[in-house]
């Protein structure tokens, strides 16, 4: 009788899961940290749909993730900033990124007032998801087991990102 519970409970979260997770859905994020230093933007679905590719509006605008070890940032070792593929915002510098051996883009830090966080329920468990502080784009989850000094790992959707190099 309990395994037949476990079961049924399990079946339930799947199912929430699945009407929460469904295309199109997006919770509302928190406000960046400092919310005068990043003026947000709004877009309508068609303007968006023409700013990004199909995949890129999947990931950004309905909270989609892409295939582990298909982003070519993953092997980008330059200098320079990454900044969200839907408005140019820049969210990490190239000295925070780092192999997680996850199959995304890593970074360990994050420029704190340009996210905005919310928890996600879409999985059996709680993780806490960021977005863009500008548009609003999802870019992936944060953890806590990144290396050292913030012991945090932003694990990013590369679709969601853009490499800019430094000159010099």
């Amino acid at each position: 009788m309990m395994a037949r519970r476990g079961f049924l409970a399990g079946l339930a979260a799947l199912a929430g899961g699945l009407i929460f997770a469904r295309p199109g859905y997006t919770a509302a994020v928190d406000a960046p940290a400092k919310p005068d230093s990043v003026k947000p933007i709004k877009l309508s679905a068609d303007e968006w749909k023409e700013r990004l590719t199909s995949k890129q509006y999947r990931i950004l605008r309905e909270e989609g993730t892409e295939r582990a070890g298909t982003s070519e940032l993953n092997a980008e070792k330059r200098d320079g900033d990454y900044l969200c593929a839907g408005c140019g915002l820049v969210l990490f510098d190239s000295k925070w990124k780092y192999d997680s051996r996850t199959g995304w883009p890593s970074f360990y830090d994050v420029y704190s007032d340009h996210i905005g966080t919310k928890v996600d329920k879409k999985l059996f468990y709680e993780r806490t998801e960021y977005h863009c502080a500008r548009c609003g784009g999802h870019q992936g989850h944060v953890f806590d087991d990144g290396p050292d000094p913030t012991g945090l790992r932003y694990c990013n959707n590369g679709l969601a990102l853009e490499f800019r190099p430094r000159s010099g």
